[in-house]
């Protein structure tokens, strides 16, 4: 992703800012939150590591790792700078197809651990997909804040990475049966479908835009 190369600025008490410098307030506190979160999600996964059984979700775990470690590095390098990073943006690739599997069936009523000895891949699962989760809600709203359109620009890349993620890990544990999807009776699906209709959209020719 090529972005729009920033320029210095003019702040009417100081004069002009320099490009490192060209951040808002309420972005600097909420990149400053995005940063801390990334850092809590890493820390998050290598501390669960150790915990894990599946080799396929040790294998989710270290692949999603290593991009938000070097997504980490990507939005810390431009928010410093307030300018270009030295690498471009990536877009993260899941492994697990798309096929969840719908319905409910009975199961254990869930509740608060004892003990450590009751961490399972269920559970380590669960903490990456709120993890995640988080980190798409704090970035959403940092990019909404950001002035500088660097940082806005990586900031609205990582949205998308953050939503494959939780969906590579939503659908792990579907299959595994740790997330159950349950759905609406097919005539209310299909009513509430059926319930918009498409809007009118008028080609913007000369022949037909309306006079100053």
């Amino acid at each position: 992703m090529q972005f729009q190369q920033p320029q210095n600025h003019q702040n009417i008490e100081t004069g002009m800012v320099p490009p490192q410098l060209n951040h808002g307030g309420h972005e600097m506190f909420d990149v400053h939150e995005v940063l801390a979160g990334a850092i809590n999600t890493i820390d998050t996964y290598t501390m669960l590591s150790g915990h894990v059984q599946d080799p396929e979700l040790r294998d989710i775990m270290q692949r999603q790792k290593q991009f938000m470690a070097d997504e980490y590095n990507i939005t810390l390098e431009c928010f410093k700078s307030g300018q270009d990073p030295s690498k471009p943006t990536q877009s993260y690739k899941m492994k697990q197809g798309n096929d969840f599997t719908y319905g409910m069936k009975p199961s254990q009523p869930k509740k608060p651990m004892q003990s450590t000895a009751e961490i399972n891949d269920e559970f380590i699962s669960q903490c990456m997909l709120n993890a995640v989760k988080a980190g798409a809600t704090v970035k959403t709203n940092a990019a909404l804040e950001s002035t500088n359109p660097v940082v806005r620009r990586v900031l609205a890349d990582s949205l998308p990475n953050c939503i494959e993620m939780a969906y590579e890990i939503s659908l792990y544990q579907n299959k595994h049966g740790y997330y159950q999807v349950p759905q609406l009776p097919r005539q209310d699906m299909t009513q509430m479908q059926n319930s918009y209709a498409p809007a009118m959209v008028q080609s913007q020719t000369p022949g037909n835009m309306m006079p100053h």
